[in-house]
């Protein structure tokens, strides 16, 4: 095979491979990148000098592209301006930009086909491609440390997705920063995925679940999106240590989600809610932080078994929205919730407050089902409601309570101390 010519120059021969010498190899700017592919062994390495490559490009056998700084892997808008079909292949430390614009095509700035296993997408800069990263059945991937832009002249709902993962076992998107598109992270029909340590802003969900089991959403931070994490119809997820802050409706969302654990997480200041969960049974919520919202925690009737306890609720609107008749106590195991606005006592000092709390009482429900009874709350009748449930709990018609509401907060989990909050947007 031919391995030199005007456009390609070899500079050091490493690293061996079943007998053979890969080789890194020099590729100037225009149009060589494609004819440097095909001219390309197995195992080498590609890299770029400074200036605009002239895509779009087909990675179609183990290789390794990586750039200069100033390297430039331009799409002209046909396509994915980088498609990766072989196993193994790596890009780095490039900026990837300009795909196509047709959603159905699965246009992308990398786009990793189902034979791409084991690829790795790192420290580049992908910026006004349809779709940043679309992971497509590419199982063991991992895409870290990149910055993705999506387009910010197209409306929402024609925008791709920061990163999009089907039906990819074991990939992992990773410590990258996403900004506008559509939604941060889209998942659907897929598993064991991990998503840790992303940064979402401008975009419509931070993490958005579909159908994707037995996986781990951690160390994520959402600021100022319409909701931060939406999961929904999916299985056995962890769900730790994450942040929403000034999100616009929800910060946490379970729809349909089941057995999974959802601990450790803190959410501020949403408009709306803190945390919706919708139909999702038998989870466990434990020491999450909810402040500054609408509502705490909508929690709907079709919900059951879930576990709630070690969390606080400090000076949400609503601490808790909870439309149902039937009794349900959050605590376990003798620890509740704490509540910021719970005049509890605490006569032996055990941490605990003497009495149980409801966040919610009749008055509530009777608000939420008629909007306008709210010119009422200040008055006398609605003052001796009130009294008189507070003297005799028997009369309340089922809802939360906590049998063991906690006089302080549990800590902030470390990778979020107070003053850390509230930078989102600098």
């Amino acid at each position: 095979m031919r391995r030199t010519g005007p456009f390609l120059s070899v500079v050091l021969a490493a690293v061996l491979s079943q007998g053979a010498a890969a080789a890194t190899l020099d590729v100037e700017p225009g149009e060589a990148l494609v004819q440097a592919i095909a001219s390309a062994a197995p195992g080498d390495v590609l890299r770029l000098k400074p200036g605009v490559h002239l895509g779009p490009i087909v990675v179609d056998k183990p290789l390794t592209i990586e750039g200069e700084p100033g390297a430039v892997i331009d799409g002209r808008g046909q396509g994915s301006t980088v498609k990766v079909t072989a196993p193994e292949v790596t890009l780095r430390r490039l900026e990837i930009r300009n795909s196509g614009l047709d959603l159905e095509a699965h246009n992308s700035g990398v786009f990793l086909d189902r034979t791409a296993t084991g690829a790795v997408v790192e420290n580049n800069r992908l910026e006004d491609n349809l779709v940043g990263v679309y992971v497509w059945g590419a199982g063991n991937s991992a895409v870290r440390r990149n910055v993705i832009v999506g387009r910010k002249d197209i409306r929402v709902n024609q925008r791709g997705n920061g990163v999009q993962v089907w039906n990819a076992p074991g990939a992992k998107v990773i410590d990258n920063d996403i900004s506008f598109g559509r939604d941060g992270i889209f998942t659907t029909s897929s598993r064991r995925n991990v998503f840790s340590g992303n940064r979402f802003t401008n975009v419509r969900f931070a993490v958005h679940y579909m159908y994707t089991n037995d996986s781990e959403v951690s160390r994520n931070a959402s600021y100022g999106n319409d909701v931060g994490y939406a999961l929904m119809y999916s299985q056995r997820l962890l769900v730790r240590d994450n942040l929403s802050e000034d999100d616009h409706h929800h910060g946490l969302m379970l729809n349909h989600t089941d057995t999974s654990v959802v601990e450790r997480n803190v959410v501020r200041r949403n408009g709306e809610k803190c945390m919706f969960i919708y139909n999702a049974n038998k989870n466990r919520l434990a020491d999450n932080w909810f402040e500054g919202c609408g509502i705490g925690i909508h929690f709907t009737a079709g919900s059951e078994r879930n576990r709630i306890t070690g969390n606080a609720f400090i000076q949400n609107q609503t601490q808790v929205k909870y439309v149902g008749t039937r009794d349900l106590d959050w605590s376990e195991g003798g620890r509740g919730n704490y509540w910021s606005d719970n005049p509890a006592f605490d006569l032996n000092g055990d941490g605990l407050a003497d009495a149980a709390y409801r966040p919610n009482d009749l008055v509530d429900r009777v608000v939420w089902s008629v909007p306008l009874a709210k010119l009422l709350l200040n008055s006398p009748a609605v003052q001796v409601v009130r009294w008189a449930q507070s003297q005799f709990p028997a009369i309340t018609p089922g809802g939360v309570v906590d049998t063991a509401p906690l006089m302080r907060p549990p800590e902030l989990r470390a990778g979020w101390r107070k003053e850390d909050l509230g930078h989102g947007g600098s």
